[in-house]
C-alpha cells in the first residue's frame, strides 16, 4: 500500500513538473480595438435651493418645510419633470466668544427631466422662492443602451480586422479566437462650467433658466488573445 501511495505521488508530482516547465504556446497574439462617438445629453438635473437664517431653528425648520412642500408640490404638477426633495440642513453660527448668534437653514429640491423647456420655464416659476444652485446634464439609459449596441458592432468588427491584418504580417494565414472581453464607458459626460450655473443662478424671477445640453462620450472596447494558424 505504501509503495502504492508513493508510486502515486510520484507521478502526481511529476505531472505537475512537467505542466509547469510547458513552454507558452507559440503564435498567440495579444490585441484591443475600441469604438467611440459623442452622443447629445438628453437628461437634465437642477439643483433648486432656499436658504434663511433666524433666532430660532425651529422657525427656520417650519418655514423651509412650507417652501419646500409648496415647490414640490407645483413642481410635481409639471408633465414630464421629476421632483424630489435634497438637503434639508439647519446650523448655528457662533460669535468670536463661542456663543450662538445665529442659526442658518438651507432646503434643496431636485428636478430632472428630458424636457428642457419645461423644467428650464418651471425653474423660473420657482425663482422667487428657490434658487438654481446646479446644473447637471447626463445621457438616458435607453440612449446609452441604444449607443453602446451600435458601438459593440464597430469595436468588434474592429478587432477582427486588426487580428486578421496582424495575423498576415505576421506570416500566418489566419487565427481562432483564445479569449475575448467587452467593456463600455456608460457615457461620461464633461463637468458643467461654473459660468454655466452662475449664468442659470442669476436669471431673472419668472424668465425661463438658460439651459443648453453638451455632449456625453460613450466607448466601447473590445479586449482579447487569438491564436494565429499557419
Amino acid at each position: 500500500m505504501k509503495q502504492l501511495l508513493a508510486a502515486t505521488l510520484l507521478c502526481t508530482t511529476a505531472a505537475v513538473a512537467s505542466a509547469q516547465t510547458l513552454p507558452p504556446p507559440a503564435g498567440v497574439l495579444s490585441l484591443s480595438a475600441e469604438a467611440v462617438t459623442e452622443v447629445p445629453t438628453d437628461v437634465v438635473q437642477l439643483t433648486l435651493a432656499a436658504e434663511q437664517e433666524g433666532a430660532e431653528p425651529s422657525a427656520i425648520s417650519s418655514a423651509l418645510s412650507a417652501r419646500t412642500q409648496a415647490v414640490l408640490a407645483q413642481a410635481k404638477r409639471t408633465s414630464g419633470v421629476e421632483a424630489q426633495s435634497g438637503g434639508f440642513t439647519i446650523h448655528p453660527s457662533t460669535d468670536r466668544n463661542g456663543r450662538i448668534s445665529t442659526w442658518r437653514g438651507r432646503s434643496e429640491v431636485i428636478l430632472k427631466s428630458k424636457d428642457f423647456a419645461a423644467v428650464s420655464k418651471l425653474a423660473g416659476e420657482l425663482a422667487n422662492q428657490m434658487q438654481v444652485q446646479n446644473v447637471a446634464f447626463s445621457l438616458s439609459r435607453e440612449a446609452r443602451q441604444a449607443t453602446e449596441a451600435k458601438l459593440a458592432e464597430q469595436a468588434v468588427s474592429a478587432f477582427r480586422d486588426k487580428a486578421q491584418t496582424s495575423t498576415k504580417l505576421f506570416g500566418y494565414s489566419n487565427y481562432t479566437i483564445r479569449e475575448v472581453s467587452m467593456n463600455d464607458s456608460g457615457g461620461v459626460v464633461p463637468p458643467t462650467p461654473r459660468m454655466y450655473a452662475a449664468k442659470a443662478m442669476s436669471a431673472d424671477a419668472g424668465a425661463p433658466i438658460p439651459m443648453e445640453g453638451g455632449k456625453a462620450h460613450v466607448t466601447v472596447s473590445v479586449n482579447g488573445s487569438v491564436q494565429m494558424v499557419k
